[in-house]
């Protein structure tokens, strides 16, 4: 079963900036597709980034596109999400998700939830 455990959470001022990780384990890392999905306070949680299996391919979500930067750490099973110029709108719970991913058979990724979720981290952005 796979388990996933963010860290790097934290408050920041506006143009400052920070990195996620997300440790993967009970799997095969590098044949999941995984994601960063956010939940701002009283909002429905959101796709954020995308990094597929191979780790070639990433999407963004527009608002984050140029300041925000998937990866994938082979070597450390972990996942990571550097967040640069960060404004109070980025303000959230940032959540990890995995699972099979649908460009490993030649589909396309559709920023649908994987199965696995992370228990959260919190980014807090003060003006």
């Amino acid at each position: 079963q796979v388990q996933l455990v963010e860290s790097g959470g934290g408050l920041v001022q506006v143009g400052g900036s920070l990195r996620l990780s997300c440790h993967f384990s009970g799997g095969t890392f590098s044949n999941y597709g995984m994601a960063w999905f956010r939940q701002a306070s009283g909002k429905k949680r959101e796709f954020v980034a995308y990094i597929s299996w191979h780790g070639e391919r990433t999407e963004y979500r527009g608002s984050v596109k140029g300041r925000f930067f998937i990866s994938k750490d082979s070597a450390k099973n972990t996942l990571h999400l550097q967040m640069n110029n960060l404004t109070p709108e980025d303000t959230a719970v940032y959540y990890c998700n995995a699972g099979e991913d649908p460009t490993y058979y030649s589909g396309s990724y559709s920023r649908e939830p994987f199965d696995s979720w992370g228990q959260g981290t919190q980014v807090t952005v003060s003006s």
